[in-house]
């Protein structure tokens, strides 16, 4: 499962990040929003929890999932490689299904049955 990279942001401020500003960055942290959220099935129980992998490297969720969004921490990832990365992997043989569940509290069926119809599902 796989969402494009919408925007990367670098925090020129310390602040906080999400509804209700759950996470907090410091000065200098980059920051990817990909669109997908809970309407899509990802559960807010991985807000601050879930993670994603881009450009072959887990990141963390930053913040609240919400409605049609997340935000990625990708302050590890080099600039360059960022670069040439269109797309964040929310499930895959990196993050899987149980690890996802895990994370959310819940088990692997719950979140293959809440995944969304606006995923392009390829058979």
């Amino acid at each position: 499962l796989r969402a494009p990279i919408l925007m990367l942001r670098t925090v020129t401020e310390p602040g906080t990040v999400g509804y209700g500003g759950t996470a907090k960055v410091k000065k200098g942290a980059r920051i990817a929003t990909v669109p997908a959220g809970y309407a899509d099935g990802i559960l807010r129980q991985l807000s601050n929890k879930g993670e994603a992998v881009v450009a072959g490297k887990k990141v963390p969720y930053l913040g609240r999932v919400s409605m049609d969004l997340i935000t990625l921490d990708v302050s590890e990832i080099p600039e360059k490689m960022l670069e040439n990365a269109p797309y964040a992997e929310l499930l895959g043989p990196d993050y899987d299904v149980n690890a996802m569940a895990r994370d959310a509290g819940t088990i692997g069926y719950e979140i293959l049955t809440r995944l969304g119809s606006r995923f392009h599902r390829i058979y």
